[in-house]
């Protein structure tokens, strides 16, 4: 085996991208930020005892690179860690952490839920970068030529090779049971490897995870107004009817003085052109975006939080311009907390970005990502639904232009391209999929894609946890003191689920 000692604590959390926009992915790099400050902490306590760290691994194997085609015999290096520090040899079990459109790092082995779980039921962890991502990548990797590799059909074949692996090095049998997670995108993988290969993986948690298609995904922004509603996480209808007045005003504003808007929103440039316009609603549409997705972690303001921004009325002004400053107000919070020096809203800066073929660019995972989009899932969060709080500027077309810009790849092939991920997959998901755990959050706007049932038919062993007052991805982290009950609940019923699995297995049982 080629491994090398793990070279530093921990890096990040790699919860998936699965957006497009700028601001939504930084965002979200905060929230793996916030997450590795946890992890620390975390693992400082666990220090004085078995030190996990010294039990991590970092290794390659040389995956071909494409499974499809036996003539190929190119491959590239597909980085993986391994922690062996729960391990209970030589029969116990084996934790498969899944990587997504991004890098993986020592944190997919030392913290998180599964990670919880593998202490407790004696694991050997796992975690496999997905290929064209992070460190998996070959030099040449993003051109688009070479892009023809990327896809969640060849990185399914990448799992089962790496299985197939792990089993020759640790000398693993059948008595070690294979158990798959991911979360997002990567939740999505956790379930069609145990769909697709169900004799190499015995069962499958997959949080918030997409396992549905969708080109126009219009729901995201409406169940993101349906979680700005909901009063359990301190929404209210007056916070909905003050985001949507916000984006009106905005585009009203806009559409007779840019320069204004710019100098409100402390734009970098003023947006003269209808795509830089784009670039800015898209923008203040994240922000509330990226609040609801990842409500309660910490990260920029909760939707309580928000709420109490959009609806703090002040008589200074008339009712429309309220909700323009209270947007502003909500801009200028983010921007508090970021560190960039101006709002970047040029167009021609974003394709020039995703036009990037230089590998330190491939770290970022914006072009590849935006390449899967247009290539399997779609996914383009367009808001020219009536029910959408934010602005009709984000259409289909206006969001689906990066394809063929950058990829050659037509506008009208689009369709085609997501039904035969549907077909491929199986688009009307069984929620009894055989020892597949769906997990998902109230306000996640992901959840539309996934598979939300509480109980099976006959109301016993559930084949869905749904956790009405969390968001994306929530349960994957370890336990915290701060977690709503219903977390703590669900965590507690997804161990169980794993628990029930392992002495399944262990009798024998298909």
């Amino acid at each position: 085996m080629f491994f090398s000692p793990a070279r530093c604590l921990i890096l990040l959390l790699v919860l998936n991208f699965t957006d497009a926009g700028r601001i939504l992915r930084k965002i979200k790099e905060r929230v793996r930020n916030l997450q590795l400050q946890e992890a620390k902490r975390h693992l400082q306590k666990q220090i004085s005892g078995h030190q996990p760290l010294q039990h991590v691994k970092e290794g390659r194997i040389h995956q071909q690179l494409d499974h499809f085609n036996r003539q190929d015999v190119s491959t590239f290096p597909q980085r993986f860690f391994v922690n062996e520090a729960y391990w209970q040899r030589p029969d116990g079990p084996v934790f498969l952490f899944i990587g997504g459109e991004g890098p993986i790092f020592e944190f997919d082995v030392l913290a998180g839920h599964h990670v919880d779980m593998a202490e407790e039921n004696g694991a050997l962890l796992l975690a496999l970068e997905h290929r064209f991502y992070g460190d998996s990548i070959n030099p040449d990797g993003l051109k688009t030529e070479n892009l023809a590799h990327l896809s969640s059909q060849q990185a399914l074949a990448d799992l089962a090779v790496f299985q197939q692996y792990i089993s020759q090095n640790f000398n693993l049998s059948h008595r070690n049971t294979w158990i798959s997670f991911g979360g997002s995108y990567s939740g999505a993988l956790s379930a069609w490897f145990r769909g697709k290969f169900p004799h190499l993986v015995y069962g499958a948690v997959a949080s918030s995870a997409p396992v549905k298609a969708k080109l126009d995904f219009s729901a995201y922004s409406n169940i993101v107004g349906m979680s700005l509603m909901n009063e359990a996480v301190g929404g209210s209808e007056k916070c909905l009817a003050g985001v949507r007045e916000a984006f009106a005003a905005v585009e009203a504003l806009m559409s007779g003085n840019a320069s204004q808007v710019a100098m409100d929103f402390g734009c970098c440039t003023i947006p003269k052109n209808l795509d830089d316009q784009i670039e800015l609603m898209q923008n203040l549409a994240d922000i509330v975006m990226g609040t609801v997705q990842y409500n309660e972690e910490g990260v920029l303001m909760s939707i309580n939080e928000l709420c109490g921004v959009m609806t703090n009325k002040s008589k200074a002004y008339e009712e429309e311009m309220e909700a323009y400053n209270r947007l502003v107000k909500l801009a200028k919070i983010y921007h508090s907390t970021s560190e960039e020096p101006c709002l970047d809203i040029s167009h021609e800066k974003t394709v020039k970005d995703l036009m990037d073929t230089s590998l330190p660019s491939g770290r970022r995972a914006a072009r590849q990502w935006t390449y899967q989009t247009c290539t399997e899932f779609g996914f383009y969060q367009t808001c020219e639904d009536a029910t959408c709080p934010f602005s009709g500027m984000m259409t289909l077309q206006a969001l689906t232009q990066f394809c063929p810009m950058l990829f050659g790849i037509s506008q009208h092939s689009l369709p085609g391209r997501i039904a035969f991920t549907n077909t491929y997959y199986g688009e009307n998901v069984n929620p009894h999929t055989h020892r597949v755990l769906y997990v998902n959050g109230g306000v996640d706007p992901w959840k539309e894609l996934s598979v939300v049932q509480d109980r099976t038919e006959d109301g016993e062993d559930a084949q869905t946890i749904f956790i009405r007052d969390t968001a994306h991805c929530a349960d994957m982290m370890s336990r915290r003191v701060t977690d709503r009950c219903s977390l703590k609940k669900a965590r507690e019923e997804i161990e169980k689920h794993v628990i029930s699995w392992l002495k399944m297995a262990a009798a024998g049982e298909d």
